[in-house]
């Protein structure tokens, strides 16, 4: 490098090309043929080689940009899917709620109709146990009644050492029934 430096340097100051071709002695008709083979190698490389490389570039430069778009399109769906899907699942939880609400509702109701049943039947239980006691105590009455009537008449019968007719009979159970419940 110091030697192209003194080179030019030395060189006369008119022309530093002629100096720098004197020096280095460079052919001009190779240079020109080197110059055109430099150009021949770069119109082939850039017809077979660098084209072809660019346009695949240039292609997958378009797919990664469509990738990306398909990406971003993916997202935006995934969101959406999302935000559904919440929405989904909170409708079904409303719902959820209220079907338990409603059940509860339902079992109260349930409930309070089953007791009121269960209170009506155990008025008619009692009712018929009331009626059951009523009609025993009628029959009752009514025995106890023909029975001290029958004692009365036994008893008359025997005090007075007669035999009662029918009517008799009759007459002393009312007069007897009738002190007795008077």
């Amino acid at each position: 490098m110091l030697d192209f430096i003194n080179v030019l340097a030395v060189a006369d100051s008119g022309n530093p090309i002629k100096a720098i071709v004197r020096t280095f002695d460079v052919d001009g008709s190779l240079l020109f043929a080197q110059i055109l083979n430099v150009c021949v190698v770069l119109f082939v490389l850039n017809k077979f080689a660098f084209g072809p490389i660019l346009k695949m570039l240039e292609e997958r430069r378009a797919r990664i940009i469509a990738g990306e778009d398909k990406i971003k399109l993916i997202e935006r769906q995934l969101a959406d899917s999302v935000e559904t899907t919440a929405a989904a699942i909170s409708k079904a939880n409303d719902e959820a709620v209220r079907m338990v609400t409603e059940a509860k509702q339902g079992a109260a109701t349930f409930t309070e109709q089953k007791a009121q049943e269960a209170i009506s039947s155990a008025q008619q239980i009692l009712a018929k146990a009331e009626a059951a006691a009523k009609a025993d105590r009628e029959r009752l009455t009514a025995e106890l009644k023909r029975e001290f009537g029958r004692l009365v008449v036994a008893t008359t019968s025997q005090v007075t050492g007669k035999l009662l007719t029918a009517d008799d009979q009759k007459r002393i159970n009312e007069d007897a029934l009738a002190k007795v419940e008077g």
